[in-house]
């Protein structure tokens, strides 16, 4: 394909900025929607405007070769629908006026349950699609449904990144944070059953590295992707016909376990572990071997080298 105009959607976020960075290494023409954060730099046309107005998008996907989705909203009830489905509508809508020859939506892996139902074998793409609970999920699943049938409606050339847990420069420390998630006067914090001792801890200002467990003791496991990896699957999907009609778990090479990651971490930091029950939730694995075939994605971020690079980059913005 020769894509020389990338249209994209939810450029101005976390990972938006970095695909944008991506794009321009690729020597690619970018036509971006802004809304609240700005977007500059060399080869870039920006639309002001929302995904929620039909014109604005129109205006954006016009001429343009390819369109990249990543344009949503988490958990807030008076915007998910606007912007993640009506919003994700919009984009369809338009490029099946165009003539684009891919549409790349950035899906999540919040699509499959995870993290919240029981999960008999690593997750690939045949997984059916069972959000859990919230809006965020719900919408994800949407998107997904929707691109799937406007490619069997009206042919659009669609490609599904479905990206596990996002992380990039120090954000693993902090999910590995007792202090940072842990708040005695909130009940609701994700980390399971905090006793009077933890909280003892945090009120002093104790730091300690959470190693998650079930209610019997035993450490979870669950998967991420560093962004550069992801990086590394856009670059493999842009433009590669055999990415068209296809749907791809993207994640790292292989799930973490709580305990490993916490006491590597632990003695990284020099920063005692401490072990948290946290019943009602389950471990999972995704399966990335679908992408390695097809497209050649090779993620090069195991946990240790997320945690690696997270301390760097910490040490270096502390200095």
């Amino acid at each position: 394909m020769n894509l020389e105009t990338v249209a994209v959607f939810g450029g101005g976020g976390k990972v938006g900025s970095r695909i944008i960075e991506a794009l321009q290494a690729q020597g690619k023409s970018i036509r971006a929607l802004v809304h609240r954060s700005p977007i500059s730099g060399e080869g870039i046309e920006t639309v002001s405007g929302s995904v929620t107005e039909p014109a604005a998008v129109r205006q954006v996907v016009d001429g343009a070769d390819a369109v990249v989705h990543m344009a949503t909203t988490k958990e807030d009830p008076d915007t998910f629908f606007d912007v993640s489905i009506r919003g994700t509508f919009n984009v369809l809508e338009a490029c099946r006026d165009e003539d684009i020859q891919q549409f790349i939506l950035f899906g999540g892996d919040a699509i499959q349950g995870i993290w919240f139902y029981p999960q008999s074998a690593p997750i690939d793409e045949n997984h059916p699609k069972t959000a859990y609970p919230g809006y965020y999920a719900f919408s994800k699943v949407i998107e997904e449904v929707m691109a799937e049938q406007y490619a069997i409606q009206y042919g659009l050339p669609i490609s599904i990144m479905r990206c596990s847990w996002i992380f990039e420069k120090d954000d693993l420390l902090g999910h590995f944070s007792l202090l940072e998630n842990v708040d005695p006067e909130e009940e609701e914090h994700g980390f399971g059953e905090v006793t009077e001792e933890i909280e003892a801890l945090v009120r002093a200002g104790e730091e300690r590295i959470p190693i998650l467990t079930d209610a019997e003791g035993r450490p979870y496991y669950r998967h991420i992707v560093h962004i550069d990896d992801v990086i590394q699957a856009l670059d493999k999907i842009l433009g590669n016909e055999s990415a068209i009609g296809q749907d791809f778990n993207i994640a790292a090479p292989a799930p973490f376990d709580y305990r490993g990651a916490a006491e590597y971490i632990g003695k990284q930091l020099g920063i005692p572990t401490v072990e948290i029950a946290c019943p009602g939730y389950h471990s999972f694995e995704i399966d990335i071997s679908k992408a390695r075939a097809i497209i050649g994605y090779e993620p090069q971020n195991d946990i240790f080298s997320i945690v690696d690079r997270a301390i760097a980059y910490r040490q270096g913005y502390s200095e």
